[in-house]
């Protein structure tokens, strides 16, 4: 039998044992007293749970810095690359070299990439013909200017039309074929990691000047409050923008509703596990070539951003926000929270240059645990990319409201009740996670302002949005459920420079 999630909805590891054996107790009571409202959409202990409520466990893992195409372009079924006789039939114009580029398989391990904030965004969807991307990779880099230069076209190579396929990330492709490929899913926001990141905690990215106060946040797509390690980039010193003014130490207040208030409220566990390591070559996704600040749960970041919000602090919460190797400890024992948010350091992460492969196996290593675990038999676990990374993408996003949605990401969907090799075609967005938390735990409440007794003045409720499909179209709540799959950690890859 399952495990029911109420038995682990109060506790974060670092609590003292005697503070968490008192909370358990109280719990019990109130449950048989007067149950909350959010628990009466959970099956109880004796209770055989049906559709989505056989699931307990949702595990999201975000990597970063990867377009669909780059990643899936190429995969069976999936809306890849445009062909014509099997070959790929499309291209787009190279300032440098004045011709058309087409795709091409990148056998490299570590990749470059290109800009991918607010601006490089635009240009490179341009207007939905999807061929700015090399342009505003090579507009990066203040080398490419004299075409008289000889080392021109060494300085301005640009790989953003490079992609990756079965050679390169067999384990990807491996659960792609077992279980679900979503080929429509768009970043959130049209932007970079940090607002990609509160998009997926909160569906908004918001800059706010009152702790404790929503009402004072203001959409902030490229922009939001910015974490103190981003100076150490040097980015203050050459962007204009209202928050360069706020000091260097000073912390960004995230004063909007985020989605562990409503777990907390309703008292569902979580977990947001950090990797400790260095983050991406660059907080400030339009350059190139910069510093790399430390993260771990106690360092808040572009990837951490959780620390900051008023409502995990004020729950008393910070102690969910933990290091990977709990994570691990808690999958092996079956102890998982309810949800867990995963995010890698700089290493283990695909953002370019880290290596590719190094960020597979880690995903790997974490899928593995899971499934080697208890939970696995009620799990659902989801992982993708965090944002387009510069790489190219030929569909063109759909608008659904002044901030998104963003550049095509990749998709997967891991559970036993996962439908076996299916393609999901819906339009989907990280904003399908939070409704799919909210339906699982939280009997589908939403991220609304009018609704979840916190208003702030965010501009859409995305996670009802129209044009958004719906994550549980990729389960059959029915079928028999698929035993584990696990790969090995260190797969064989034909890439240069692999582990």
């Amino acid at each position: 039998m399952p495990s029911d999630p109420r038995s682990n909805r109060i506790s974060c590891p670092s609590a003292q044992l005697w503070l968490y054996a008192l909370t358990c107790v109280l719990l019990v009571v109130i449950l048989q007293v007067s149950p909350e409202r959010g628990l009466s959409s959970s099956p109880t202990p004796n209770s055989i749970p049906v559709g989505i409520h056989k699931i307990r466990h949702v595990v999201l893992i975000m990597q970063e810095n990867r377009s669909f195409d780059s990643y899936f372009g190429t995969f069976p079924g999936a809306e890849g690359f445009p062909t014509v006789d099997g070959k790929i039939s499309v291209c787009i114009p190279n300032p440098v070299t004045g011709q058309c580029a087409a795709p091409y398989h990148d056998p490299y391990d570590s990749n470059i990439g290109g800009p991918h904030d607010q601006e490089s965004s635009i240009k490179a969807i341009d207007n939905g013909k999807m061929d700015g991307f090399i342009a505003v990779d090579i507009g990066a880099s203040g080398t490419c200017s004299n075409k008289q230069d000889p080392d021109y076209a060494i300085k301005c190579k640009s790989d953003v039309m490079g992609y990756h396929d079965e050679r390169d990330i067999p384990n990807y492709w491996a659960y792609a074929k077992a279980f679900v490929l979503q080929d429509h899913m768009f970043e959130p926001n049209a932007s970079w990691s940090l607002p990609a990141h509160l998009f997926e905690l909160s569906a908004w990215s918001a800059f706010c000047t009152k702790h404790d106060d929503p009402q004072s946040c203001v959409n902030a797509l490229d922009r939001p409050g910015l974490p103190p390690d981003i100076y150490m980039t040097g980015w203050y010193e050459h962007k204009s923008h209202a928050t360069e003014k706020v000091s260097r130490a000073s912390d960004p207040i995230y004063a909007w509703t985020d989605i562990t208030y409503l777990l907390h409220r309703d008292h569902v566990s979580w977990g947001y596990y950090v990797v400790k390591g260095p983050e991406p070559d660059c907080e400030d996704d339009a350059e190139k070539n910069c510093l790399e600040p430390e993260q771990s749960p106690s360092t808040p970041g572009i990837w951490n951003p959780l620390p900051y919000f008023d409502t995990v602090k004020g729950d008393g919460d910070l102690s969910c926000i933990q290091t990977i190797e709990n994570f691990y400890h808690q999958a092996r024992e079956g102890t998982l929270p309810s949800v867990s948010w995963i995010v890698p350091s700089g290493l283990v992460s695909e953002h370019p240059p880290a290596l590719v492969s190094l960020g597979q196996s880690f995903v790997t290593q974490l899928i593995n645990a899971v499934m080697k675990g208890k939970n696995w038999e009620d799990s659902a676990i989801f992982v993708t990319w965090d944002d387009w990374g510069g790489f190219y993408d030929h569909v063109a996003p759909p608008k659904v409201d002044k901030n998104g949605y963003g550049i095509r990401v990749p998709g997967l969907v891991i559970s036993p009740y996962a439908k076996r090799g299916y393609i999901d075609k819906q339009v989907l967005s990280f904003d399908a996670y939070l409704k799919f938390i909210e339906d699982v735990f939280l009997g589908g409440m939403r991220l609304d302002p009018k609704k979840d007794g916190r208003p702030d003045p965010r501009p859409t409720v995305r996670e009802d949005v129209a044009v958004l499909g719906d994550l549980k179209n990729d389960f059959d709540f029915e079928q028999t459920p698929w035993p584990p799959l696990i790969l090995p950690e260190r797969p064989r890859t034909d890439m240069v420079g692999d582990q």
